[in-house]
């Protein structure tokens, strides 16, 4: 197969988004049928406006109890002073005028066997199909002391809220000359490149208001996303500000002290930070676990072609709560398995076959405000699992120039806004 461009990567995305786009005839056993998604955010607000589009009659419903749904992407930005607050917000008046219903309630329990939805509100709402979208939860007490308290003196700030505000006060009240750690775990978890951006960015608001801050990554792992264009980028522009310690090195976080913000490794080296950022291990979302979705590993195994659960039949999972690799979990990944899962209903109900199961990723990320890279990647369903197709991705060269780097810092951006119309806008 030849090599894709990346224009010609980015092209196949917007047909495949196009093509699931299309207007779908629903015939009359689809017409008062009932589908319920829970989570406003990449996958579920995404799954809902799709199916709303490909199968006008069919009645969807939006479960979500934030008016606004704030996003991870970008919230680094935010960290660096380079974004405010309200533009990562999003509401929902726009699913509302695609004819979706929007109700405001946490989801609380799924009765598989009379197929209902209980919401905090003591509402129960009726499925025919249910589309879960819960995100990540935090694996409170995987780390040793590191449990809902701890977050509030040492952040994770892996959920957009409270948390990225906390992180963000936390660093603009840290002396120059202090220290900044982050504890970042093993995979699976959300947003691969998520903390390697992050640590750049971090430096990007040090170097404009404490230089001599330092950032020390305690890493479980030895390899990541981007990491040889991370670390150029890193070195360019931050001199030996970051430094990143990876697990053979001693690098995995085993205990958290978040009083003392310090940290013990596995060989007991304790390290004490000005601000403690912990990345804690993750899993899905309580509500999948509550639907009898999860496996063993926390995370929800599904059909490749569907994302249908593999465990309850007619309830569909997308975005992180997943087991989709090597699809990785992020915004655009989420994007594009709420259209596939929309599709795949709408076809279900029309009496057809499914569309070919056909996904696209590219994760963009800023190492400074003209500095972007970014990797791609495309992935089919095959023999029942997902793949990816060789050849047709690739990361940012390195040693790339100036004018390079700041086009893909400029294509991250217009991709934000881009996909954040597509969900959430009118």
């Amino acid at each position: 197969m030849r090599p894709l461009s990346r224009r010609g990567l980015l092209g196949q995305a917007a047909a495949a988004g196009a093509t699931l786009a299309m207007p779908a005839l629903v015939r009359a056993q689809g017409a008062s049928a009932r589908v319920v998604v829970v989570g406003g955010g990449f996958g579920g607000a995404t799954a809902a406006r799709q199916l709303k589009r490909l199968a006008p009659q069919v009645q969807v419903t939006l479960v979500e109890p934030a008016s606004r749904f704030y996003t991870c992407p970008f919230s680094n930005h935010y960290l660096a002073g380079l974004r405010d607050w309200e533009s990562l917000g999003h509401g929902y008046d726009g699913l509302r005028a695609a004819g979706v219903e929007v109700v405001q309630a946490l989801a609380d329990d799924v009765d598989t066997t009379v197929r209902t939805l209980t919401l905090s509100t003591g509402q129960r709402l009726a499925w025919d199909r249910l589309v879960l979208s819960p995100g990540v939860e935090m694996r409170w007490g995987a780390l040793d002391g590191y449990d809902e308290a701890a977050a509030e003196l040492a952040p994770h700030a892996w959920k957009a809220g409270p948390q990225t505000q906390l992180l963000r006060r936390q660093l603009q009240a840290m002396d120059d000359g202090g220290v900044f750690v982050m504890a970042i775990p093993d995979n699976p978890f959300r947003c691969p490149p998520g903390p390697y951006e992050r640590a750049a960015l971090v430096a990007h608001y040090f170097k404009q208001h404490k230089p001599r801050a330092k950032i020390l990554l305690l890493d479980a792992k030895d390899n990541f996303s981007k990491k040889a264009l991370f670390q150029q980028g890193w070195k360019a522009l931050y001199g030996s500000m970051i430094e990143w310690v990876g697990q053979s090195d001693d690098g995995q976080v085993m205990r958290v002290d978040a009083k003392a913000r310090s940290v013990e490794t596995t060989f007991g080296r304790v390290v004490k930070a000005a601000v403690l950022n912990v990345i804690p291990p993750q899993k899905a979302g309580r509500i999948a676990e509550r639907a009898g979705v999860t496996d063993a590993s926390g995370w929800v195994p599904v059909k490749a072609e569907s994302f249908e659960s593999r465990r309850v039949a007619g309830i569909y999972v997308v975005g992180d709560a997943t087991v989709a690799a090597p699809m990785p979990k992020s915004g655009f990944v989420a994007n594009m398995q709420g259209k596939m899962a929309a599709a795949a209903i709408a076809a279900e109900f029309a009496g057809r076959a499914a569309p070919p199961a056909a996904y696209v990723n590219t994760c963009y990320s800023l190492v400074g405000p003209d500095y972007g890279i970014s990797v791609a990647g495309v992935y089919r369903a095959e023999g029942g699992r997902i793949v990816e197709v060789a050849e047709a991705g690739g990361v940012s060269p390195l040693d790339a120039g100036p004018a390079f780097r700041a086009a893909e810092a400029h294509h991250g951006a217009a991709w934000y806004e881009a996909i954040s119309a597509d969900i959430w806008g009118a």
